[in-house]
């Protein structure tokens, strides 16, 4: 049985040329095996180029037919809803942002477990130190950080100190 496209808008060289702008890979493959589909081969070929199943191609191809190329891209899904809301993004991004007061906070840059720690007090939820580093990764901190200086150094002191070779 011959796959059923009804969806005649675009041709199968359309389709490839969908494929190749689409940032989703997934999407991509689906759509060449669509087109593979409009250029009459069968399902169980185009389902195999495409890898996936001819069953699934099939379900692709109702999707299609329904909502078109847009149809094609995952839905999300469903989940467990994120721990820390928005606001509580926020305001630990402030606080990375900022940096630690030794006085309040006791150490003199963040780690993961410090953070972990900030967490539990402020928002009074448990996070382990993984997802602590996943959410900075969401929020674009980088695990760079420069070199620690303690609050109470003596910058000219430090100047003072350094041994300089003597002009020739």
């Amino acid at each position: 049985m011959a796959l059923a496209i009804a969806r005649k808008d675009l041709s199968a060289e359309e389709l490839r040329q969908a494929a190749r702008r689409s940032k989703d890979t997934y999407q991509s493959r689906r759509l060449l095996a669509l087109a593979l589909a409009l250029d009459g081969a069968s399902r169980t070929e185009a389902a195999r180029a495409a890898g996936m199943d001819r069953q699934t191609l099939r379900d692709w191809v109702i999707r299609y037919n329904e909502e078109g190329i847009a149809g094609l891209c995952d839905r999300p899904r469903s989940g467990r809803p994120a721990r820390l809301g928005p606001a509580q993004l926020g305001e630990l991004a402030q606080l990375v942002e900022e940096g630690p007061d030794v006085a309040v906070h006791g150490v003199v840059r963040w780690r993961c477990v410090d953070l972990k720690a900030q967490i539990q007090t402020r928002f009074a939820v448990t996070l382990s130190e993984r997802q602590v580093e996943r959410i900075l990764k969401r929020l674009k901190f980088t695990r760079l950080s420069v070199r620690p200086r303690h609050p109470q150094a003596d910058e000219a002191a430090q100047q003072a100190f350094k041994k300089t070779s003597p002009p020739w």
